[in-house]
């Protein structure tokens, strides 16, 4: 994620056929989920049926991976390349390299990134991947105040509206700091003393969604799901020391519903990685 060290502790044909592409690949995924020999339980079925029927809406959540994604580090050079190793007649790419750190951009940060013998990126299964949405918009109180950790009663505010978090559902804090996406001295707002000042989890909140509730992992729409401020990574040791992913520099979250929504992760496979960019459709009923 970063260059500080830590320890474990949102009609047409081409609508529809995206809607089969989607349908699909959801499809697969609860798949995965299911016992083999079993059949989807009564619960399952009305939800899909719900998810799937009229209008439907896929919002993009990330950014597109290039070499002025903002970066880690004062004065970092980008660890992103890509290279053209054959091109068409316009010049544009017909095949290419590229190299880049695993967590840079819209990415994913596995379990084993805050601790040793958690699963890297490749060992987590399809049904880790997908699940309900919950967007917690924290971005008046960030606008505010860039320290500002989300809190337990931010969570608690989302319940007495929404209901219970859902099973297995993935968290993302909507700060509106992805609007800064373009302008990286805003993105990482470094103070007089090089600190960096970005809202993030508090470490209370991400303990009671780890030990109160059953979530598959959390997401915010910046650098990190610590502040940046923050003294160590106390929401990184919390989530990932317990198995669970985060997702960090989500874009387009300002286009989500605070409920209703599911979200497929779809990382890249990398044998024995920490993370990975991601790519993050969520699907709106």
């Amino acid at each position: 994620m970063n260059d500080r060290v830590f320890s474990p502790t949102r009609r047409s044909s081409t609508r529809n056929r995206t809607s089969a592409f989607i349908f699909l690949v959801v499809a697969a995924v609860l798949s995965a989920c299911s016992t083999p020999g079993t059949e989807p339980t009564s619960t399952q079925a009305p939800s899909l049926a719900d998810l799937f029927s009229g209008e439907m809406k896929i919002v993009d959540l990330t950014h597109a991976l290039n070499d002025s994604n903002p970066v880690w580090g004062s004065g970092s050079e980008s660890p992103f390349k890509y290279d053209v190793m054959a091109a068409h007649e316009s010049g544009r790419a017909m095949m290419g390299a590229f190299r880049t750190a695993d967590h840079y951009g819209t990415h994913i940060d596995a379990p084993t990134h805050g601790g040793d013998m958690l699963p890297t990126v490749d060992e987590l299964g399809a049904h880790d991947l997908f699940g309900p949405l919950v967007v917690v918009d924290i971005s008046e109180a960030s606008e505010a105040d860039p320290d500002y950790a989300l809190t337990v009663n931010d969570i608690l505010n989302w319940e007495s509206k929404n209901g219970s978090l859902p099973n297995r559902s993935i968290v993302i804090a909507f700060t509106g700091w992805s609007r800064k996406w373009d302008d990286h001295d805003a993105y990482l707002n470094r103070d007089e003393n090089d600190r960096l000042r970005f809202p993030g989890f508090s470490e209370e909140a991400a303990r009671f969604l780890i030990e109160e509730r059953n979530i598959l992992g959390i997401g915010i729409d910046n650098m990190s799901v610590d502040p940046g401020a923050a003294n160590g990574f106390p929401a990184h040791n919390a989530v990932n020391g317990n198995g669970k992913f985060h997702l960090e520099n989500v874009a387009n979250v300002h286009e989500l519903p605070e409920s209703g929504a599911w979200l497929i992760v779809a990382p890249i496979k990398i044998t024995g990685g920490s993370g990975g960019p991601v790519r993050l459709f969520a699907i709106l009923p």
